[in-house]
């Protein structure tokens, strides 16, 4: 695997998830080794753009505050620089993480010369108009400029306000594709301008023109207070200018840019024209009539952005720019290009809500709701009546606006629209009766709720709608998800649920006519969430139901088959029985379908569950059945209690049955040791004489292929109580300790179970086993489910657990009698393969420290004790070797020079250098 391939996985994975790949190192950490590898003259241009897209997709996670945001912007700024000329799209990316840290961290809003600086040399870097300094190949580094000062002014809106002349000339001398680019810069920074205009009182002409003709620093430097975003709202009032003032330079203006605006983009005119039509409704000397020779033109685009642009405008100026002729052609254009055929199906869903959302002249209604313009006729719109053919996203959209259409038509004009708007919805279900697709049935069912919605009130469709439906049920009973849906739909809408009450009750009534043969298990569960919904209707009888549940249960083998699905189906109907205002009238069937689900269904929970709803039953009034079983708002019990001795008895028993939680901590893992499992070989496996002249090196790594070797590290910790808890937890009892990792770095941690914990007696030892992937430090999640005195269950969450580095290093793997010289040998041959291994895994480092007047052997002895493999007491050297599972090694060469001791270090994981380094700067800080 080569560097680059390794840095292209890091940064897929902290893109994928940046919190999850931080959990192994610091952002602090990342960013630094970001910014050193940009400033790597090795490292190729495709490289250091994957490093860049980092700080472009994620600034404020690197940089969180505006120290740090202003330091790499600092350091980027360096890069672009030392950048190569000919490394075009590098600095186009540099030059854009540059400005997102800049905003994102707020270094812009903080006006920090860092922020300053960067402007400078964007205004610089625009001001090579033609290309005439640096030359065509340099045009991409202009164009990303100007993006960047529009974002920046976009961002803190004003902010080259007092740079308009400048700008102006700048668009005006620029001849080249990147015309456009100004003219949207200089657009949007005079729009702003004029708009902080509006919030000053009694502006003069002399202000006024100030403002066109500004070319000082930036606004910040003459604005005390920050600069902020200032949206233009079109729906509330527009902020004006005071009229009076002289408009005809701002008028010479516009009318230039609506002139050059043919030559722009698609996108960029539209954001050209939306900048200009704010400036015109700011401005009361403008008239909207400067739009009027763009007109003929935008009204024949067929470029979505500038019907959007035209429809805005028409939306800002209406009758004052638009004529009824103007209306009428915009709307028959609009009805045209929804039924293009050349026109995908997005675009064409597009053209039909601008229809719906049609800005009229003189509306009729003032909501922001689904509203017919006038003008759209039966006439107009019947080349957009829905057929089967279309797709489902064009058919519901055409079938709602025709909807629309023959709700507010002639009585003639009406009859014949709906006539054949109900055709089309009897053909969708003539479609799903022989076996449409799940996606024809979906569409449909829609189809049905849009006609329903509007013609609920004509009887006789709403009937034969109903009659089919139950017709199509009892073909088809897998619809039933469908038409339980369709039936709390319509009663949610309508505000009178006839039509759903009569659905479900059709459906009930089928149900019961259907003969025992189609009572099949797997259509049984259909109808049994039928009839769950059926039983919420207090005004649909319910003994039939009743009845049909216990023939079912009598007739059939399903009380002895035990299904747990099947019984809490029809116990789900029972709660709802029970519930029902009308229960008196069941009272005696629905005891004895309970009765006997009680006594001979085979499942104990099921069994559970019917004794308890009929001791509900045959106990408890109906309003307090209604208080028992009501629900929260959040979907759980409610709080009201009630004061019967029933009550009482269920409460308990879901106090015994529940796991309460613990408001505070209750336990604590105290760290005892850790005990380096699995790091020696056993006596079985030691050296034989006949191996003693083999190479230890060999020895070792014959050894290290064997599976599970040196894989596991076992860490003691003192299970114990937390400080201030409850008496009540004093004794608890059967604890199971749950652990969960931040990250991938570790393998699943078994559950631990613990028999008791009391707090007058010693503390009990538990073993957590690591099975590193990648030894880094983590931090352990663990949570506890025990039981107390009373037989309560409680969940508590313990206090995190902190892994630390050196927690995770063992001894080296090697057999207990091996001599010291093949020690010595295993570390010196491993240190040549190291040295010498592949660059992309191994690494040397060097770590210095001052010892002081402190033994130098009595600080290894204390650190380095067990890891010790060879001394040297005449060179005064030591060599230290930790095992870091599953198959990492870090060599120690410690010796002492003139003015400080050197510790030399290798490893065949380059990735563990920044945690040896904080190790040993630990261990140097507690010396000293």
């Amino acid at each position: 695997m080569t560097f680059g391939d390794l840095w292209d996985q890091r940064i897929s994975a902290f893109l994928l998830s940046p919190s999850q790949f931080l959990s192994a190192t610091t952002a602090e950490s990342f960013l630094a080794e970001l910014l050193r590898e940009l400033r790597n003259d090795k490292a190729n241009d495709q490289l250091k753009i994957l490093l860049v897209s980092v700080l472009l997709e994620h600034p404020t996670i690197l940089c969180p505050s505006v120290s740090v945001g202003e330091e790499t912007a600092l350091e980027l700024m360096s890069v672009f620089t030392h950048t190569a000329q000919k490394s075009i799209n590098l600095k186009c990316y540099v030059m854009l993480a540059i400005t997102n840290i800049i905003i994102c961290t707020s270094c812009l809003a903080s006006r920090t010369k860092m922020a300053e600086d960067w402007l400078d040399l964007l205004l610089q870097t625009i001001q090579d108009t033609n290309d005439y300094r640096c030359g065509l190949s340099q045009q991409p580094i202009r164009t990303t400029a100007c993006d960047c000062l529009r974002e920046m002014e976009t961002c803190n809106p004003g902010l080259l306000s007092q740079k308009l002349e400048v700008l102006y000339l700048l668009k005006h001398q620029e001849t080249t594709v990147l015309h456009q680019s100004y003219c949207l810069l200089y657009t949007s920074g005079l729009k702003n301008a004029i708009r902080i205009l509006t919030d000053q009182n009694d502006v003069t002409d002399l202000e006024f023109k100030s403002v066109l003709g500004g070319n000082e620093g930036f606004a910040w430097k003459n604005n005390p207070t920050p600069l902020t975003l200032l949206p233009i709202n079109m729906m509330v009032q527009v902020p004006t200018l005071p009229p009076g003032l002289d408009c005809k330079e701002l008028k010479s203006i516009m009318s230039s840019l609506l002139e050059e605006s043919y030559l722009l983009t698609p996108v960029s005119q539209s954001a050209l024209l939306r900048d200009l039509v704010e400036i015109v409704a700011m401005v009361p000397g403008l008239s909207p009539a400067l739009f009027k020779s763009q007109l003929l033109r935008l009204f024949g685009t067929a470029e979505i952005e500038l019907m959007h642009a035209t429809l805005f405008m028409k939306d800002t100026f209406t009758d004052s720019l638009f004529t009824a002729e103007d209306e009428n052609f915009l709307l028959k254009r609009l009805v045209g290009m929804s039924q293009h055929p050349l026109l995908r199906i997005p675009e064409k869903l597009f053209y039909m809500d601008c229809i719906l959302h049609f800005p009229e002249n003189r509306p009729i209604s003032s909501t922001s709701e689904e509203s017919l313009p006038v003008l759209v006729t039966p006439r107009l719109a019947a080349s957009l009546l829905p057929t089967v053919f279309n797709d489902s996203a064009t058919m519901l959209c055409r079938l709602n606006l025709l909807c629309l259409v023959h709700l507010e038509a002639d009585e003639g004009d009406a009859d014949k629209g709906i006539s054949y708007l109900f055709g089309h919805i009897m053909a969708l279900l003539k479609i799903i009766d022989n076996d449409g697709s799940r996606e024809v049935v979906v569409t449909s069912f829609r189809a049905l709720f849009i006609f329903l919605a509007h013609f609920n009130g004509m009887e006789e469709l709403a009937e034969k709608l109903i009659s089919k439906l139950c017709d199509l049920y009892s073909r088809h009973c897998r619809l039933a998800p469908h038409l339980i849906g369709l039936a709390d739909q319509i009663q949610e809408r309508l505000d009178d649920p006839v039509w759903s009450i009569k659905l479900l009750s059709g459906l009930q009534k089928r149900i019961m006519e259907m003969p025992p043969l189609q009572l099949t298990i797997h259509n049984l569960s259909w109808h049994l969430k039928v009839l769950k919904r059926v039983a919420k209707e207090g005004q649909i009888t319910q003994r039939n139901t009743v009845y049909l549940l216990l023939n079912v249960l009598i007739n059939s083998n399903l009380c002895e088959r035990g299904n747990w699905q099947v019984g809490n189906a029809v116990l789900a109907i029972c709660r709802n029985l029970l519930e029902h205002p009308s229960i008196d009238r069941v009272f005696i069937e629905l005891a004895d379908l309970l009765q006997y689900m009680s006594a001979h269904y085979d499942n104990t929970d099921i069994k559970d569950h019917a004794r308890f709803y009929y001791t509900l039953l045959t106990n408890l009034s109906w309003e307090k059945l209604t208080v028992v079983l009501a629900k929260g708002p959040d979907g759980g019990r409610t709080k009201e209690r009630s004061h019967s001795a029933i009550m009482a008895e269920s409460e308990g028993l879901a106090n015994n049955l529940t796991v309460h939680k613990t408001e505070r901590h209750v336990l604590q893992l105290i760290k005892v040791r850790k005990e380096n499992s699995k790091s020696t070989l056993t006596s079985s496996e030691s050296l034989g004489e006949n191996e003693e002249e083999r190479n230890s090196l060999e020895v070792y790594q014959e050894q290290f292929q064997k599976p599970g070797f040196g894989s596991e590290v076992t860490l003691r910790y003192n299970l114990t109580h937390a400080e201030e808890t409850d008496a009540l937890f004093d004794k608890i009892f059967t604890i199971c300790l749950h652990f969960e990792l931040k990250d991938s770095n570790y393998g699943k941690i078994s559950d631990i179970h613990v028999p008791c914990v009391f707090r007058d007696r010693r503390p009990p030892e538990v073993s957590v086993i690591l099975k590193p992937h990648q030894p880094y430090p983590t931090t352990l999640c663990v949570s506890a489910i025990f039981t107390t005195q009373d037989s309560r269950s409680w969940h508590t969450r313990l206090p995190d657990v902190s892994v630390s580095f050196p927690e995770i290093f063992l001894p080296v793997p090697v057999p207990p009698n091996m001599p010291c010289k093949h020690k010595v040998e295993v570390f010196d041959r491993m240190w040549e393969s190291v040295a010498s291994g592949n660059p992309d895994r191994s690494d040397i480092s060097l770590f210095c420290f001052e010892n002081g007047d402190k033994r130098l052997g009595d600080l290894i002895k204390t650190h380095f004790g067990s890891y010790l493999i060879g001394e040297k007491q005449g060179e005064r050297s030591w060599k230290v070797l930790y095992f870091l599972p599953p198959m990492f090694h870090v060599l120690m060469m410690i010796k002492r020079a003139e003015d400080a001791v050197q510790v030399s270090i290798a490893t065949d994981n380059w990735e563990l250098l920044p945690f040896v380094n904080s190790h040993l700067q630990n261990i140097t800080d507690a010396e000293q």
